[in-house]
């Protein structure tokens, strides 16, 4: 094993042979600031095309299968690499890159790093991660701080990158969501304010167990500087933050729906409520918002069928705003005016009493339970499967089982959902939707729920599966769910009233 001086500053990459594994649109964000920054940068993918947009500056570039770039890494005498979140912890390129004692770094540690060089050293970052729950959170967080008058884009995972932000250098605060993938190799981020929503099996193929996973996770507290946010009811969470190395003075701030204790958020009738940060928490709790300014979120709009996860998630959000001295009148317009992203808790339409709802995002089994668990019970179709990415079901349907009504498989094998289906709800009816075309698998799959919905029943598109066995991504799933859900409606032949009477 080479030895090598770690990478003090960025003003240390002048010069250095920086390799950058993956050239999706971070990864080439992350090849221009190196070229800027005077480094010799050394360019690998997978994907032979993907090296066409690369700048003339950029001294190698090489593509190949993992372990061919493997080859290359531990050929090229790098000081630093920079990788994407497609690389696995347990693969060869990190296995490489390891052996030849080359120091690796996220996209997220170099933003961090140019960040503190920046002309605006002190924006503050507040991070969160989870296993569901991020893109939600943060969307909501980036509203509230929009609404107290900052520009504060929500970055990371959840689509810009977050060193093209910086670079831009125009943010008062980033909301920045953080994957495992992207927290594996991040070094030194210090967030103004922290949280892990929750913690459930998933990714374990990329981390190699259950516990490399959390650990990844519970990295986002490490030199947290005024708030770490947990989860109350998920002990995980919990034992992370009881663990974190955060700085000194950083309060632990829980969230939890039922009312709270001291150093919580939570909800008291209806009413989203501060223990934990204003002046006054050890003698009354502070109004944020109500139930009522998150009705939107609901399927159809209905405040009955909120779903507890939403107003979760709202809740952390608003934990991580008051760490950032955001007024309570800004947190109750910030959650009115979030809209969710696409493909996330969406009604899509409301016709012949049924609502049709597309949670495509949903592609693993938590996030699936949260979305179904808020129905009523018998009131759901559930539209479900996929690429299963190993997981299992049996825990998933029996949570479930009560609000369904039927369900509809698809995806290339149906094995895992359907022994979980037959076992834990045995009474259940079941259409599985043949291998098609992915315009024809969900057309099919819309039709039989259709049949199988009665008025005031949910159609739930929340797969618990990864979208890439059928399908481009789970975009494109939700995309073609929206599509067919509207000609659905718009075709339906109904008297007097009844038939389309929303569609979103």
């Amino acid at each position: 094993m080479s030895s090598r001086t770690a990478i003090a500053s960025v003003r240390d990459l002048a010069g250095a042979r920086v390799g950058v594994v993956g050239l999706g649109r971070t990864g080439l964000a992350v090849v221009d600031a190196l070229v800027t920054l005077g480094a010799r940068v050394h360019a690998f993918d997978s994907r032979p095309q993907a090296l066409d947009s690369l700048p003339a500056a950029v001294a190698r570039a090489q593509s190949g299968d993992e372990e061919a770039m493997a080859r290359a890494v531990g050929e090229a005498d790098l000081r630093l690499l920079i990788v994407s979140p497609g690389v696995p912890a347990t693969g060869a390129v990190l296995a490489a890159a390891r052996s030849q004692g080359v120091e690796t770094w996220s996209e997220i540690e170099l933003a961090w790093r140019l960040q503190l060089s920046s002309a605006r050293p002190h924006v503050p970052w507040l991070a969160v991660t989870g296993t569901d729950g991020k893109t939600t959170t943060v969307g909501m967080l980036s509203a509230v701080l929009a609404a107290a008058g900052l520009r504060a884009p929500a970055v990371g995972n959840i689509g810009v990158p977050v060193i093209t932000a910086v670079l831009e250098g125009r943010a008062d605060a980033l909301a920045v969501e953080l994957s495992s993938f992207q927290l594996h190799t991040t070094r030194t981020l210090s967030p103004l304010a922290a949280a892990c929503l929750n913690l459930a099996p998933d990714h374990l193929d990329w981390h190699g167990s259950l516990e490399a996973y959390a650990a990844d996770k519970a990295r986002v507290y490490r030199r947290a500087q005024v708030a770490a946010v947990y989860n109350v009811a998920d002990a995980a969470t919990v034992s992370m933050v009881e663990q974190a190395d955060v700085c000194q003075g950083c309060r632990a701030v829980g969230f939890t729906l039922g009312v709270p204790l001291l150093g919580q958020v939570g909800m008291v009738e209806g009413v989203l409520v501060d223990r934990a940060l204003h002046a006054g928490r050890h003698h009354q709790g502070l109004e944020l918002a109500t139930v009522a300014d998150l009705a939107h979120l609901a399927p159809g709009s209905q405040p009955s069928r909120l779903p507890a996860h939403i107003v979760a998630d709202a809740l952390a959000a608003s934990a991580l705003a008051l760490a950032a001295r955001v007024e309570p009148n800004a947190i109750a317009a910030g959650l009115r005016s979030f809209s969710p992203g696409s493909h996330r808790m969406v009604t899509v339409a409301h016709c012949r009493g049924v609502t049709w709802v597309d949670d495509s995002k949903a592609t693993n089994p938590h996030s699936a339970q949260a979305a179904l668990g808020g129905l009523p019970e018998g009131t759901a179709v559930w539209i479900a499967g996929g690429d299963t990415k190993g997981a299992e079901f049996s825990d998933l349907v029996g949570a479930v089982a009560p609000m369904l009504r039927g369900a509809v498989l698809i995806g290339k094998d149906q094995s895992a959902m359907l022994a979980a289906l037959e076992h834990r709800a045995p009474r259940v009816p079941v259409h599985r939707v043949p291998d098609a075309a992915p315009r024809e698998v969900i057309e099919a799959a819309v039709a039989a729920a259709a049949r199988m919905a009665r008025e005031g029943d949910t159609v739930m598109l929340a797969p618990a599966c990864a979208s890439w066995d059928q399908f481009d991504s789970y975009a494109q799933r939700g995309d073609l769910f929206t599509q067919a859900v509207q000609r659905h409606c718009a075709a339906t032949g109904a008297p007097s009233g009844q038939g389309v009477d929303e569609v979103a």
